[in-house]
């Protein structure tokens, strides 16, 4: 599938998280399948999920492009941090490869710029997930066939929010010629239709749709008694 192709499948629509932290009961290859398969049957678009295994079980379940990553640690860069994780991605079946492309250094030296040559000549796309409008357009520079807004709010520099940066959407979707992805703290459907009237080409959503148990604990606190 070509970027062209992917774009226009995307415009407008929503892509599906389906993701579950270390030690959350939802992390498990079939749980997360079967995530993917209602996210599809609801109408998602694109599913973007993390690690080899997983990536590769949706991909073989789901009739959708997969995003794949392989978030790798919890700290610095982490997400497809490495040539070689993204490429494990690829080979899951990943029509696309989200990877961290903020300007912190890389564990094993690499810069972003070489991680896309290698998806690209693997046959795969590259989506940039940035903090900043600069990062945004250094990752498009370097040949991202897609910019995302995943790390606003969660890499020193950028605003801290409860919301999505729906600012940092606005000014990307001015600046770079690729299709801007809105992900990060989308929590309603009233603001996914906000990110696309601001300028994204589309939207991710994940903890809204597919974490049972950071719901749980949000309405938790909301009602709880002293």
């Amino acid at each position: 599938m070509t970027a062209q192709d992917l774009a226009d499948t995307l415009r407008g629509r929503l892509i599906v998280s389906c993701q579950a932290p270390p030690g959350d009961p939802m992390r498990e290859t079939a749980t997360l399948v079967r995530l993917a398969l209602a996210a599809a049957a609801g109408g998602g678009s694109a599913i973007r999920a993390n690690e080899p295994e997983v990536v590769a079980a949706i991909a073989g379940a789901v009739d959708l492009p997969v995003i794949g990553l392989w978030k790798d640690g919890d700290t610095g860069v982490y997400i497809t941090p490495t040539v070689r994780h993204a490429l494990a991605i690829v080979e899951a079946g990943a029509a696309v490869v989200a990877a961290d492309a903020t300007d912190r250094p890389r564990p094993d030296g690499s810069t972003f710029a070489e991680l896309v040559t290698a998806v690209h000549a693997a046959g795969a796309l590259v989506m940039a997930d940035v903090s900043t409008l600069a990062e945004g357009i250094a990752a498009a520079g370097q040949g991202a066939d897609f910019v995302s807004t995943t790390l606003s709010g969660y890499v020193p520099g950028s605003p801290k929010q409860t919301g999505p940066d729906l600012d940092l959407v606005t000014s990307l979707s001015a600046a770079v010629s690729v299709p801007v992805v809105a992900e990060g703290r989308i929590n309603t459907p009233e603001e996914a239709a906000e990110a696309l009237a601001r300028g994204a080409h589309s939207v991710v959503v994940g903890t809204a749709i597919t974490a049972p148990t950071a719901l749980t604990s949000r309405f938790v606190a909301c009602i709880a008694r002293p």
